[in-house]
């Protein structure tokens, strides 16, 4: 047996898998804890059975291992058991019955309602990038819940006539209809005016201009690093103790419909959740948020 499997597998997931070098790096460290582990109690990694990996896993969470980083070491090990099974080097997954251990999930970040207004007027008063875009595309962002991948892929063809909704395809190609806020409609409105000018304007590159809705400078379609970098901009400007980030957007947008009464199913059309229990966490940080003004009252009687 080769000493160094662990070694080839992790080449084998970086050359054939295409898997990140972060993911490496983790994978690596995790097996690399497991192969010291086995080492010390005299075993062969290759032949570990299921006690031995399930006595590691136990091990890490005695040391106060966060849940997540745990799974992630299962997973490691879980995948390396795999490759020797491909390879005909094992002819079994030691892993096969251990499940991973429960996470806390952990609440949406959003934006309240005031702040989310305050958020949105930024460009007006920033006086930074592209005003005009950027309100534009915060406001678009928030109002229709949009995720990052929807908003840059969205297309003028898309869009209602009367700008006050549009079709977007989500997650597993899903397509719905999404809507605009009277606010949204009237800052698009007014940045399509000079998106089209600046589109026109590209310089003859051979390629066709871009029918997405949100560009950059250059007249190109926006990225989703682009997205991201817009709103940290603006998130730094903002003076909130907040991660603000662009699903934030979307968080707020969930988090105050429900917050309005909406009905949960509603808004897992509007989300294009597929599974209702995803679009509930929104209810849990209705409690969370009237857990912390009950606890407020306590105080102040107290």
């Amino acid at each position: 047996m080769n000493e160094d499997t662990m070694g080839e597998y992790l080449k084998y997931l970086g050359a054939v898998r295409g898997v990140s070098t972060r993911t490496l790096d983790a994978y690596g460290k995790d097996l690399s804890h497991f192969k010291n582990y086995c080492g010390n109690h005299d075993i062969v990694p290759e032949r570990a059975g299921p006690y031995e990996v399930q006595s590691f896993i136990a091990d890490l969470s005695a040391e106060g291992i966060a849940s997540v980083s745990v799974n992630r070491a299962l997973s490691a090990i879980r995948g390396y058991y795999r490759w020797l099974i491909r390879f005909g080097r094992r002819q079994d997954n030691p892993c096969g019955n251990l499940r991973n251990l429960k996470t806390p999930r952990a609440l949406p970040s959003y934006l309240r309602e005031e702040e989310m207004a305050s958020f949105a007027e930024l460009p007006d008063t920033a006086g930074i990038l592209w005003p005009v875009r950027d309100k534009a595309l915060i406001l678009v962002m928030y109002s229709a819940g949009l995720r990052i991948s929807e908003l840059v892929s969205l297309s003028l063809a898309n869009l209602e006539a009367d700008l006050g909704g549009a079709r977007v395809i989500g997650k597993g190609d899903k397509e719905r209809y999404v809507f605009f806020s009277a606010e949204a409609r009237e800052s698009l409105e007014e940045y399509l005016v000079e998106r089209n000018s600046r589109v026109k304007a590209v310089g003859p590159d051979g390629a066709a201009p871009t029918d997405k809705v949100f560009v950059n400078r250059k007249g190109g379609a926006i990225s989703v690093p682009g997205v991201r970098w817009i709103i940290s901009k603006y998130a730094e400007r903002s003076g909130l103790e907040k991660n603000i980030h662009p699903h934030s957007l979307r968080h707020s947008f969930a988090t105050h419909l429900v917050n309005s009464g909406c009905d949960v199913r509603v808004v897992q059309e509007l989300l294009g959740h597929a599974s209702i229990s995803t679009t509930q966490r929104y209810t849990h940080v209705e409690i969370e948020r009237l857990k912390k003004v009950y606890a407020r009252a306590r105080g102040v009687r107290s």
